[in-house]
């Protein structure tokens, strides 16, 4: 196979070289032992509890080494985007004292612009940059085009979801038939390619994986511990049919060229890990460190853990100002789930920000901590008593 030729093909408008977009966006220039973070939400609704969890992390692990910490827009999928929820989440987290140094922000007229060497910093405004690196990876021969009807595309997402989950459904049958299928989609000639185009057919991109899902690779994660993980053996989409980036795809891309060092998500990416680490190794890019944190949890009915989903009371950031909790209280509530001595600094250092604590990454849980109102409510009492009156009325008025 002429790959560069299939490049060409696929991507002829695509003029710009990698080499060009690291000159475009260089490295940082930063104290050593700086840290680069972000929040990259979806705009697809309310901010999270465990929202501000992760983001804590993530501003705290930059201010307290000198580094960035940014906000980015994850918005590649339309489909599921609410609007006004950009904009709502970033007034949302501001309420709550989280300051981003650069990243999305609200302009004067209440639009969404950048502020900041490293954008667009909503990802939907970015798509050029993604072509870039996919015709690379097209060009040597690690990512290829899969022509299909609109109704085969829902079929093979219905199967990358399912790989993506690894659900109980999942079973060694449903397994085989995804790796002949894959199979299938790989053997194709330029004459094929040259046809389709010819036909106005579109193709998503899928990544031509060279793992063996039997061989695990050593990991260190950064709140888990030492983990082996599976080598990616699954071609996964990195361009859908109308050119917009996976999560996968975008997020290599954008943590490299943002200078990304550190990424702080849920436990629930765990599974994807594989899949970054190959497109980081594909591209050619150092990988960033992960930091995979634990979900908050509640108690039921019957007194068990559960996740806190978004239908619980206090999931919703909007929720504690309905119920008249000031956004410090949230804020220092949050902190003491984040690491478990910070109330006995506290109790020490009652004159101080819960700002000045030095919070680490070691006293974090790896299990889940559990959301607790009662828990909540004793950190306000204490919170609101070293409020001035005008304090207390200004932050309810």
């Amino acid at each position: 196979m002429d790959y560069k030729r299939l490049a060409e093909l696929l991507f002829p408008d695509v003029t710009m070289t990698p080499e060009e977009l690291e000159e475009k966006y260089p490295p940082r220039n930063l104290p050593e032992g700086a840290k680069v973070t972000r929040f990259a939400p979806s705009p697809t609704g309310f901010v999270h509890i465990g929202g501000v969890y992760q983001t804590m992390v993530g501003e705290r692990l930059a201010h307290q080494s000198g580094g960035v910490f940014y906000l980015r827009i994850e918005d590649t999928d339309a489909k599921r985007e609410v609007p006004g929820a950009a904009e709502g989440l970033i007034n949302t987290l501001a309420r709550y004292g989280i300051r981003f140094d650069e990243g999305a922000a609200i302009g004067e007229n209440g639009e969404i612009i950048d502020r900041g060497d490293y954008g667009p910093y909503k990802q939907s405004l970015r798509g050029d940059i993604y072509h870039v690196y996919a015709k690379k990876l097209v060009s040597e021969g690690k990512a290829y085009p899969c022509f299909t009807t609109e109704e085969e595309l829902r079929a093979l997402e219905a199967v990358d979801k399912k790989a993506e989950v690894k659900s109980r459904e999942w079973t060694e049958e449903t397994e085989a038939e995804q790796k002949a299928a894959m199979r299938r989609l790989r053997e194709f000639t330029i004459e094929d390619v040259e046809r389709n185009l010819a036909a106005g057919n579109r193709f998503v991109l899928r990544i031509l994986a060279d793992g063996d899902p039997e061989k695990k690779t050593p990991f260190t994660d950064l709140v888990k511990g030492k983990l082996e993980i599976p080598e990616n053996d699954e071609d996964f989409v990195l361009l859908k049919s109308d050119g917009i980036p996976t999560y996968h795809f975008a997020h290599a891309v954008d943590d490299h060229l943002m200078g990304t060092t550190h990424v702080v998500r849920g436990e629930e990416w765990l599974p994807s890990l594989p899949k970054h680490l190959q497109l980081f190794r594909y591209l050619g890019f150092k990988p960033v460190k992960y930091m995979h944190i634990a979900q908050l949890m509640r108690l039921d009915e019957n007194g068990s853990k559960k996740k806190l989903s978004k239908r619980d009371m206090g999931a919703n950031l909007n929720d504690y100002e309905r119920m008249g909790y000031a956004p410090e209280c949230v804020a220092e509530y949050v902190m003491t789930l984040l690491n478990s001595n910070f109330e006995e600094w506290h109790a020490q250092n009652a004159d101080k920000s819960y700002l000045d604590f030095p919070f680490s990454i070691k006293k974090m849980s790896s299990s889940g901590c559990l959301f607790d109102f009662d828990k909540l409510n004793d950190v306000s009492k204490n919170v609101l008593s070293k409020l001035s009156a005008d304090e207390i009325y200004k932050g309810t008025a």
